[in-house]
């Protein structure tokens, strides 16, 4: 039964996850992206998470995904925007001073956090004296604050990356425009 559960579930996410990188339109990557985290949730229940499954569904499937449909509605995908006029001139130099500090923020926390133990499973040892969100409290931000924080950089990079791949270069929508 398990087995089933987890073909199922990976079938789930891996086409959830081909949809999220193979469509054109930006709010259907993102309702593909929400059948990706839902196929997470139901891993993460059939590995007795039940506390991540609902962080999964509520935080990541429900406000995330909410904030990446704002960012693309807030920047009007169907509007004309012309890619090689910079509204702010010092918009890419600060871009890449916080890309490389944020890189090497993260360099070295890698490699301070390289002599730690790392485990791969969600909880080493369950303690019925004590609940289980303090538990995965100290788990999370205790031997994999490492992976925690790159979770974090990653979402800032998927935000950014939303907001990118939402402008349309000024010609196509023309062109779209004429027929």
């Amino acid at each position: 039964m398990e087995a089933t559960v987890f073909i199922i579930s990976a079938v789930i996410v891996l086409t959830g996850a081909g949809g999220v990188v193979l469509r054109n339109n930006p709010v259907h990557c993102a309702l593909s992206l929400v059948q990706t985290l839902f196929g997470v949730a139901v891993l993460f229940i059939a590995q007795d998470a039940q506390f991540l499954a609902a962080v999964q569904v509520i935080v990541y499937a429900g406000a995330i995904v909410v904030l990446f449909l704002f960012v693309i509605m807030l920047l009007g995908v169907d509007r004309a925007e012309s890619l090689t006029i910079e509204p702010l001139r010092t918009q890419r130099p600060i871009a890449a001073i916080v890309g490389v500090g944020t890189l090497g923020l993260t360099l070295a926390a890698f490699f301070v956090a390289g002599n730690r133990k790392i485990t791969g499973k969600v909880a080493d040892n369950i303690n019925a004296d004590e609940p289980n969100v303090n538990q995965l409290a100290r788990s999370i931000f205790g031997n994999n604050v490492l992976a925690f924080e790159v979770t974090s950089v990653l979402l800032v990079i998927a935000v950014i990356g939303t907001v990118l791949l939402a402008r349309r270069p000024a010609r196509k929508l023309e062109t779209e425009g004429d027929r």
